[in-house]
């Protein structure tokens, strides 16, 4: 084997070296995924050829995460600057770390090449907390090896391989080590190190998230094929420091069907009332920012920063107490469109992500409705484009859509006038009935407006709220450019911000306040005017728009009906683990397990007056509420509940 070697000479010979090793990892965890989807092959009856091409593509992205993980020891010792690196035995422990590491890897894919059937999902870090307490492992992992043979000897077959592939390549020493090996080196070191950062973010883009399990979602169809694309290392390595819910039984089964229903069933017989649907989700549009909205600041004095906003909402109907669900704009999406709250971390990162989902779009694009997504960021931002193809939106239009670099921002993506006025145009071709959604970007650090519209806009002690009035401005074009076309008032829009901001008035600058977001329903054909006192949130934005609708099918969500003549809802968001949940004129804050705080809103805005322990039936009947909460999220989630039986 020797003398096969190939002999890599010259000063920059290592990093030609951690090229080839990998490149040929790569094409090894490739015949992995290959090997994953012909042993389990009957379970994705419905991929084709030219899926399972696209999901090998995709899995490149996740395949490189996991092979610079695994070998970080291994890149690190090969492109450090010196020449030590070429003595016999470091080259040996090289190879024993580059073997032993990557055996590692091999072995975690194989394992769900027999594992996977029994929990449909790559095994995830729970699979630590799963076994934790099991006192019969030995035996458990004897037997694994016995009924699986064939894996063993598939693993013990590929480590030869690997072993005998490390020994193709062979680093000699240069004849000379001076200053041009050191400068060659040390450039290397820096180049490694700046590939080993976008490698494991996915990206270099400024707006580019760390690749997570949800992003495979860009390339399957389904959320069960999102297990093609992705690689077990990968699952596991994302996952170990996740949020693991754990089921609770505060009450009944039937209890809490009565307590805290989550399937939607039509509630007349009213014919499917087939609007067009619009979504426009405002990025940092705190309720604070809205004039319209609070009337009772500065003695009704208080104007705002959003003067089309205002106008519009004299002939909407919007909510006096409107929260969101979360505090990200990674938060918003999954609350929104598929009425599914994050709690403790974003739905889409969580261990939860692969399971079956049901949205808005899917269930209004099985009944006949064109679907499309709109969203100004380079296109796998935030990981939108990913989340948008599970629930079933047939059409993404971002920035390499838009396709004019002369309305980049220079950061985010495309100014929201433009890429709203380009959203106008494209909407105008969508067949009728269509639903249609939209995540503005311009109102967003670092809070710059077009030099056109420099000193248009007020600028307020905030400084959000300048490009806050610019993206009201584009909004205002956006309206009236609609209003010219026909499907315009035949179309139920939708408004609401992703989430609130870092607040100026006291009224905002506690934990309600830090949610409060404007709701606003828009029927320029109807009569949908009005303000109401409910609560709501954006996971009630779901079931309303398909109740008013009148939606002929059972569904699944875990919001309200927000037009709905009852009152017993509630709204909950949780941040750092921390549940604050909203019910009648009370909010309480509780850590899962205590409450710590409890105030009447209405009598009491600015939270001066700690009620805990004081009303004692209005507080056990909060965390009664909250209790069928988080049993009901929990159980859902744990068993994959998310869609109608």
């Amino acid at each position: 084997m020797k003398n096969k070697a190939i002999k890599l000479r010259g000063v920059g010979n290592t990093l030609g070296a951690l090229g080839l090793y990998f490149v040929g990892l790569l094409l090894l965890y490739a015949l992995l995924r290959l090997g994953f989807y012909a042993i389990n092959v009957s379970l994705f009856p419905q991929v084709s050829a030219m899926d399972l091409g696209t999901m090998l593509l995709g899995g490149i992205k996740f395949d490189i995460v996991a092979i610079l993980y695994i070998n970080l020891l291994f890149i690190v010792l090969l492109s450090l600057p010196w020449p030590l690196k070429y003595h016999s035995l470091y080259q040996k422990i090289t190879k024993v770390i580059f073997v032993t590491t990557n055996s590692i890897g091999i072995g975690l894919n194989l394992v769900d090449y027999a594992y996977y059937p029994f929990t449909l999902k790559r095994t995830t870090g729970t699979v630590f907390g799963q076994f934790s307490n099991e006192q019969n492992l030995g035996s458990l992992f004897v037997d694994f090896m016995l009924d699986y043979w064939y894996l063993l000897l598939l693993f013990i077959v590929l480590i030869y391989g690997l072993s005998k592939t490390y020994d193709l390549l062979k680093l000699e020493r240069p004849r000379r080590i001076g200053i041009p090996f050191y400068a060659v080196q040390t450039v290397g070191l820096l180049l490694v190190a700046f590939l080993f950062i976008g490698g494991v973010r996915g990206g270099w883009a400024h707006s580019t998230r760390p690749i997570t399990l949800s992003n495979a979602g860009d390339y399957v169809k389904a959320p069960e094929e999102m297990n093609i694309v992705l690689n077990t290392p990968f699952s596991m390595l994302k996952t170990l420091k996740a949020v693991r819910l754990q089921e609770k039984n505060y009450f009944t089964a039937a209890d809490l069907d009565k307590r805290y229903p989550v399937i939607h069933s039509p509630k007349d017989s009213l014919p499917f009332k087939k609007l067009n649907v619009v979504f426009l989700i405002l990025e940092s549009f705190a309720k604070e920012h809205v004039g319209a909205l609070n009337k009772a600041i500065d003695n009704g004095n208080y104007k705002g920063y959003t003067p089309f906003l205002d106008s519009l909402i004299q002939h909407a109907y919007t909510f006096e107490h409107s929260y969101a669900n979360g505090r990200k704009s990674i938060d918003a999406l999954p609350s929104v469109i598929s009425g599914i709250p994050s709690v403790g971390e974003p739905f889409v990162l969580s261990i939860y992500s692969g399971n079956k989902t049901t949205s808005i779009a899917k269930l209004l694009g099985d009944e006949g409705y064109e679907t499309a997504f709109f969203h100004g960021a380079p296109n796998g931002s935030m990981g939108f484009s990913a989340y948008t193809q599970l629930a079933g939106i047939k059409h993404y239009y971002g920035k390499n859509e838009y396709n004019n670099d002369k309305d980049f921002d220079g950061i985010w993506g495309i100014w929201d006038e433009p890429f709203m006025q380009f959203m106008a145009e494209k909407i105008d071709h969508l067949p009728q009935p269509f639903f249609a959604s939209f995540f503005s970007l311009s109102s967003h650090h670092p809070f710059k407006v077009p030099e056109k519209y420099a000193g248009k806009f007020p600028k307020g002690p905030l400084p959000v709220q300048e490009p806050v009035g610019y993206t009201d401005h584009a909004l205002q074009q956006f309206f009236a450019r609609a209003a010219k076309s026909d499907w315009y008032a035949n179309t139920l829009f939708v408004i609401c911000a992703d989430h609130a901001t870092v607040s100026y008035l006291p009224e905002y600058q506690n934990t309600p306040g830090s949610f409060a977001i404007p709701i606003i329903f828009y029927y320029p054909g109807g009569n949908l005017v009005g303000v109401s006192d409910k609560l709501v949130q954006q996971i009630d934005i779901m079931p309303t728009v398909l109740n008013y609708l009148h939606y002929p099918k059972p569904y699944f969500a875990f919001g309200f009906d927000a037009f709905s003549s009852a009152t017993n809802n509630f709204v909950v968001n949780n941040i750092g683990g921390t549940y604050n949940f909203f019910q009648g004129d009370y909010y309480m804050s509780n850590d899962g397990v205590k409450t710590t705080a409890m105030y009447n809103l209405k009598l009491d805005r600015l939270l001066k007056n700690n009620l805990l322990g004081k009303d004692k039936p209005i507080q056990d009947s909060l965390e009664a509420s909250l209790h069928g909460f988080i049993q009901r999220y929990n159980e859902r989630m744990i068993n994959n509940k998310l869609v109608a039986p």
